[in-house]
């Protein structure tokens, strides 16, 4: 087996060139998870899918292909994408929205890998401080059914995936691999939010998502690329309900203008949010506001009224 005839479809030139379809999209990547492509090739065909632009059948192929090498994982509530590698984004405040979805009894699978992050930013690095806890497939399910939250590395359950994703680092581009890992859900709950940092993928990463049978879906351009909700600004969503193409607009929560990374880098604020040990009006909308997207997503009615009452009724006594 070989890339070759997958690299000559993408590469043939200007009028003889195409995209591939879902099913050559789902044999390149199975061609390459296996190991049996050459590594130029796999660079190549990396390439040239950036150079054409990505369509949703290719990105429908390849997580496809992705799926079957993945172990079997138990299914949550909702699918959470963390794979922003922003150098400016400011403190993770997203992570306390996905505790507060969880607490609601929505259970919450969060997974990733992130790089070029400074040590605030870094989302492994603070989890400790938003009280989740990083897992693996073998302990998924026990994290699951104790906090109804959990985080997966990538590297734990999609190492093959990691390194095409580092390739970044030989190619200097972003490859479609970043889009790929945004609408894997490797679970395969049947609602997912997923953030990005170019407003374009948000009609493509939800046309993937109708392919791939996603159910629900909301899409933003978020904090960094993830899926963080900034209160000053209106927000328009992408995404599907009922597995058909959906968008909404969204108003902003607060009249304000300010910086989603307004220099505080202390991620001990996070616990202290949580705890209500730290008063910080514009922190506490991130959390909610994105908390109420994800509620929304996951059907839940009023779900900005939803967010702000299990805010006010979290557990202020226990530290995250």
């Amino acid at each position: 087996m070989s890339l070759a005839p997958y690299v000559r479809i993408l590469g043939r030139g200007p009028g003889r060139s195409r995209g591939l379809s879902r099913d050559e999209a789902a044999e390149a990547m199975t061609v390459v998870l296996e190991g049996k492509a050459a590594p130029e090739a796999t660079g190549a065909m990396l390439m040239l899918l950036r150079m054409k632009g990505e369509t949703p059948d290719e990105i429908a192929g390849f997580v496809t292909a992705a799926r079957a090498t993945i172990p079997s994982l138990p299914r949550p509530a909702l699918d959470w994408p963390s794979y922003a590698a922003g150098r400016t984004r400011g403190l993770p405040w997203f992570l306390l929205a996905a505790r507060l979805v969880a607490q609601a009894g929505y259970p919450v699978l969060l997974h990733g890998w992130n790089s070029h992050q400074q040590g605030h930013a870094c989302v492994r690095g603070v989890l400790g401080h938003a009280g989740i806890v990083a897992a693996t497939p073998a302990t998924l399910s026990e994290t699951l059914q104790r906090d109804r939250i959990s985080y997966l590395p990538l590297e734990s359950f999609a190492p093959q995936l990691l390194g095409l994703l580092q390739l970044r680092d030989v190619l200097g581009l972003r490859s479609c691999i970043n889009t790929v890992l945004r609408v894997l859900n490797p679970a395969q709950a049947a609602a997912g939010v997923q953030g990005v940092f170019h407003p374009p993928y948000r009609e493509l990463q939800a046309d993937a998502g109708v392919l791939l049978g996603q159910q629900s879906l909301t899409i933003i351009k978020g904090g960094g690329g993830e899926f963080e909700r900034h209160p000053c600004k209106a927000v328009q969503a992408y995404g599907l309900r009922d597995a058909t193409r959906w968008e909404a607009a969204f108003d902003a929560l607060l009249p304000e203008t300010r910086r989603l990374n307004d220099g505080a880098d202390d991620p001990a604020r996070l616990a202290a949010l949580w705890n209500g040990t730290l008063d910080d009006s514009f922190a506490e909308r991130v959390v909610t506001g994105t908390a109420a997207l994800a509620l929304h997503t996951l059907g839940v009615p009023e779900a900005d009224i939803t967010a702000q009452a299990l805010w006010a009724d979290r557990c202020r006594s226990k530290a995250a």
